[in-house]
């Protein structure tokens, strides 16, 4: 489940190496995982004045919530010297390729309440048809990573 890496790519080239790999933080989460307690507490309160078994909606909220970390925790971004991949899925994986050369432009947005935990959102423009603004979202030094990125499309 959510197993990623170089070389589950299958491919496999003497050239080409890992410059940054990293995904998003799970404080995209907060919101959801703030309504799934409210909620959860709102059953039980609810279930204990009412029927004990209105108790057990508890656990809806919380496989939501649950859910809602899998696919922040399974979602990956590796920079190598040649291309960006970013792997997304719980059950079935997908994994997207960019080639470095395709980037035109980044760009990082920091939210307030991103900055406060030190993340922000890697943005770029591409030439590329399927992805032509991907976003790393939420990833720790986004400035580094930045700096990494345009080193190598540079080159």
């Amino acid at each position: 489940m959510c197993g990623h890496g170089a070389n589950d790519t299958g491919v496999s080239n003497d050239e080409e190496s890992t410059v940054w790999k990293g995904g998003p933080s799970q404080i995209v989460n907060v919101p959801v995982f703030t309504a799934a307690f409210l909620m959860a507490i709102g059953f039980i309160v609810v279930g204990t004045n009412l029927h004990w078994s209105i108790s057990l909606g508890a656990i809806v909220p919380v496989v939501i919530a649950g859910w809602k970390w899998l696919v922040v925790r399974c979602q990956k971004f590796e920079i190598t010297t040649q291309r960006l991949r970013i792997f997304n899925g719980v059950l079935n994986q997908n994994i997207d390729e960019i080639e470095l050369y395709r980037v035109k432009d980044t760009r990082i947005l920091r939210p307030l309440w991103l900055r406060l935990f030190g993340l922000g959102n890697l943005q770029l423009e591409t030439s590329d048809r399927t992805h032509p603004k991907p976003t790393l979202a939420a990833i720790k030094g986004a400035r580094d990573v930045r700096e990494k990125l345009r080193k190598h499309v540079e080159i």
